[in-house]
């Protein structure tokens, strides 16, 4: 007779893989003692070596009635690749540039501080040939009672300026 756990536990190899549940959202987003380190947390990502951002903005709106914040930077951008890692925990590739050592080098930054702002964080990035939209949400894993954390990413490859078509 098999074990019911072992059935329900993903694996590579046979070997259990641990799970990350939605709750750690918030509860790693308490890191940040004041909506002020968050922000600092963000404006770092766009100053590290990589992005190589020259300006970076703020901006608060209201959509459907609910107060939203926009941080947005001028930077290289995203690819499919590097917008995974940056919604994955524990991943950071960050190297230093001409003397400039990143900020950050524990992959755990960005989910931290978007986390203490809110309960939804929506990432759009576009790079040389790539355009991707991420999602990290506890309201979306909360309505699909997700029992681990899911980042939905679309991205969109420019092949030349007529075709454009879906990584998959």
């Amino acid at each position: 007779m098999s074990d019911p756990h072992r059935a329900m536990a993903d694996t590579i190899r046979g070997v259990p893989v641990s799970k990350l549940c939605p709750k750690y959202l918030h509860s790693n987003s308490t890191s940040h003692t004041s909506p002020f380190s968050a922000i600092a947390e963000l404006i770092d990502n766009a100053y590290d070596p990589d992005v190589k951002a020259k300006q970076f903005w703020i901006d608060k709106t209201v959509v459907n009635g609910q107060e939203c914040l926009s941080f947005m930077d001028n930077g290289n951008g995203l690819t499919f690749e590097t917008m995974y890692k940056m919604l994955s925990f524990g991943y950071s590739d960050k190297v230093a540039g001409r003397g400039h050592v990143p900020i950050g080098t524990y992959g755990n930054g960005f989910k931290s501080g978007s986390m203490r702002l809110g309960k939804d964080a929506i990432v759009f990035s576009k790079s040389k040939s790539t355009s991707c939209v991420g999602m990290l949400s506890q309201t979306y894993l909360e309505s699909i009672k997700a029992d681990q954390i899911i980042t939905p990413i679309v991205c969109f490859e420019q092949m030349d300026k007529l075709n454009i078509h879906l990584l998959t």
